[in-house]
């Protein structure tokens, strides 16, 4: 099929950053893209060919929104899988499908589907509800401190919460959840994998993700990650399999640990673009974004190897602010060699809502973290 410069229609589901994004190498290939999105100011509305306003959680919009176009994907998960299932039978392609994403929505199916594979996860309990949880605390069956976990609709470190006592629980909905061993790790991994539907996969270096520790949200992610290369091995390799079992087409993010006796453990995984890969666009051969779409277009991937170290500073909302973004002192690091800032377009700034990011690349990763942490000290979005 021809691509670019034609009638073909890309369908993307979601119009937030990591479309707008992925809309800069659509652009770049002249192919027609149509999103869908709730909001009016959606990052997305500015770039592609077509904007249509409507709940990417109903049937009916879904499903008429994916008649009109040749491939469909998504840039955010929670989205209407009858609709998907409905249209892929019917013949459109829809990456990563949604057998794969019936898999990855719910957290509670995700944990089983690891186990059921041989995947080394760390271990839970499913509960229906908050209230089923707290009986097993009080009868001992459920031993606390553990991280709790609601199944659906967390996102940026919402839903996922260290439960120490049970006094911390109190003020948490009353959802499915799980209640998640606290595994002692030193560090917090992950891999990108890239798959097109020819078979063709081809894996990202191990990033390391530092986090914040109030927002539970990353701060930096680094590239390559500070770790021993026998266990970048491993963690690239429990990557692929996660990708086989999974048997995705498009990116799949897999978030790991990485234990005090070098042990991998995959957290979770996201079947699209991440923010461990954003460092990409500027230091890698072939950004994440791009890849993504050469894989749902079934093209040969990009090279996705690093041409320099990099380094991603998230930029998010400042504590006590909410309202028009201010983007204070951004005109300092624009000075500063191998410093890019991205900004997402989104109007109104919130506590820690992600708003940006910054990419910051040199042949020392140390050097790098240095001006990263620099960088995070000088930008403040404030209203």
């Amino acid at each position: 099929m021809n691509y670019f410069s034609s009638d073909f229609k890309l369908g993307i589901l979601g119009g937030g950053q990591l479309g707008k994004m992925l809309l800069f190498d659509t652009r770049k290939f002249d192919i027609q893209t149509y999103v869908l999105d709730p909001s009016d100011e959606a990052p997305c509305k500015i770039a592609c060919d077509q904007f249509f306003k409507g709940d990417l959680m109903d049937f009916e919009t879904v499903y008429n929104f994916g008649k009109k176009v040749d491939v469909l994907t998504f840039e955010i998960e929670l989205v209407n899988l009858e609709a998907l299932v409905k249209l892929e039978e019917e013949g459109l392609k829809v990456y990563p499908s949604p057998k794969t994403l019936k898999l990855i929505q719910n957290k509670g199916i995700q944990k089983d589907f690891y186990i059921q594979n041989t995947i080394p996860t760390a271990n839970y309990k499913r509960f229906d509800d908050l209230k089923s949880l707290v009986v097993s605390i009080l009868d001992s069956k459920t031993k606390l401190p553990f991280v709790w976990k609601c199944t659906e609709f967390g996102y940026d470190g919402n839903g996922v919460k260290v439960i120490r006592q049970i006094s911390d629980l109190e003020n948490l909905a009353n959802v499915e959840c799980i209640a998640e061993e606290m595994v002692p790790f030193k560090n917090e991994l992950a891999v990108i994998v890239c798959r097109n539907p020819s078979g063709e996969i081809k894996t990202y270096p191990v990033v390391e993700m530092e986090f914040h520790p109030e927002a539970n949200q990353v701060e930096y992610v680094i590239c390559p990650a500070r770790i021993d290369d026998k266990v970048a091995e491993k963690a690239r390799g429990i990557a692929l399999k996660v990708s086989e079992k999974f048997n995705h087409v498009g990116l799949l993010a897999v978030e790991m640990f990485q234990t005090d006796d070098d042990e991998i453990l995959v957290n979770e995984v996201a079947p699209r673009p991440h923010n461990s890969g954003h460092y990409s666009i500027e230091a890698s051969y072939t950004s994440q974004f791009e890849n993504h779409l050469r894989a749902i277009l079934d093209l040969p991937l990009g090279n996705t190897d690093s041409k320099v170290s990099g380094i991603m500073v998230n930029l998010v909302g400042a504590e006590g602010f909410s309202g028009n973004v201010i983007y204070e002192n951004i005109e300092k690091i624009l000075g500063w060699n191998g410093v890019t800032p991205h900004i997402y377009g989104k109007k109104q700034t919130r506590p820690f809502r992600k708003m940006g990011h910054v990419t910051i690349v040199n042949e020392d990763i140390i050097e790098a973290r240095r001006i990263a942490e620099e960088v995070k000290n000088t930008i403040r979005v404030i209203s």
